[in-house]
């Protein structure tokens, strides 16, 4: 099933992201590229079934008991029988993970578990610390997601910023889908700002942008954390990755800014022209100051005694 699945997975992850599709192929390790786009469309498959396919309770919670008892049979090397074509994906997947405790496993484990989070939430509120294990969950999901599928085996640094970025986007991502979760029943922010009525919950109208300007300025705090661990990275692919990660965000933070911290129902900023050639421009200036900085260090070591005057870098991360 491995060529199926590797032409289902590209035709999924091209319509459900242009920019997961392009990372995928530009800068996955080559042997791990369908592999790259197996796992994002398998999870893109399972979160849209959610989502669009299972209208109530019992069926999504059916959904996720199935998915994660395949996952654990496969780890456990089983064969398994009548699996639909998106499930062949995570079979292919699994099987080519030969790791213990690979940065797959974890990443697979993580991002079922803000699947089943977003199975079961729909319809009541939440409260900050289901939400912060929500967010941790997606950080160390993709995190570790990018660092096993682009430059796979090198000693990334195991420090307490490193998936402070991810958690910087998917904080966005929440306030970006505010208005379309709430009129699907999903709830993305705490009871004390919402007000319940007959249509279901809905933003309470004066203290819900307080608490929007409090979350874009959590936001804005972890990008800049976490950007400096992407920038600390050796590996020039995982820097790009993290940085036009990081771009698909950022303009829609500072929309909500302008806006007042009131959100909208549609964020067009996000797929403009300008946010892709910002993208393109962050690459061109990462790649520049990664290759400075290899210059530098051969020097370094080649002769201790040399002064760099070569020291100042373009800036990476502060172009608004």
């Amino acid at each position: 099933m491995s060529k199926a699945t590797a032409v289902l997975a590209r035709r999924i992850t091209w319509a459900g992201s242009k920019q997961s599709y392009l990372t995928a192929v530009l800068l996955a390790d080559r042997d791990l590229v369908d592999d790259c786009l197996r796992a994002y469309a398998y999870f893109r498959w399972a979160d849209d079934t959610i989502d669009l396919g299972l209208l109530d309770r019992a069926g999504r919670s059916a959904f996720i008991e199935r998915q994660k008892n395949l996952i654990d049979a496969l780890y456990r090397r089983e064969h398994i029988e009548g699996l639909c074509p998106e499930e062949h994906m995570l079979a292919d997947l699994i099987a080519h993970d030969h790791e213990t405790d690979s940065g797959l496993r974890s990443f697979i484990y993580n991002f079922m578990a803000v699947i089943a989070f977003d199975a079961d939430r729909q319809g009541r509120p939440v409260n900050r610390l289901e939400l912060s294990q929500y967010t941790s969950n997606l950080a160390t999901a993709v995190m570790d997601g990018i660092q096993y599928f682009i430059g796979n085996g090198q000693p990334y640094p195991e420090t307490r910023d490193r998936t402070l970025a991810v958690t910087g986007a998917h904080i966005t991502h929440m306030l970006r889908d505010t208005q379309e979760d709430l009129a699907a029943g999903i709830v993305n922010a705490p009871e004390e700002y919402l007000l319940f009525s007959s249509n279901g919950y809905e933003m309470h109208t004066d203290r819900f942008p307080l608490w929007v300007e409090q979350r874009v300025k959590e936001a804005r705090a972890c990008f800049r954390a976490g950007k400096a661990y992407i920038d600390s990275l050796d590996v020039l692919r995982c820097k790009l990755a993290g940085v036009w990660y990081c771009a698909r965000f950022e303009c829609i933070l500072s929309a909500i800014a302008r806006d007042g911290y009131r959100l909208r129902a549609e964020y067009p900023e996000r797929h403009c022209l300008s946010t892709w050639l910002k993208m393109f421009e962050l690459g061109f200036i990462v790649s520049v100051n990664h290759l400075a900085g290899r210059v530098r260090s051969t020097w370094v070591r080649s002769d201790p005694r040399v002064v760099l005057a070569s020291k100042i870098s373009l800036p990476i991360f502060h172009a608004k």
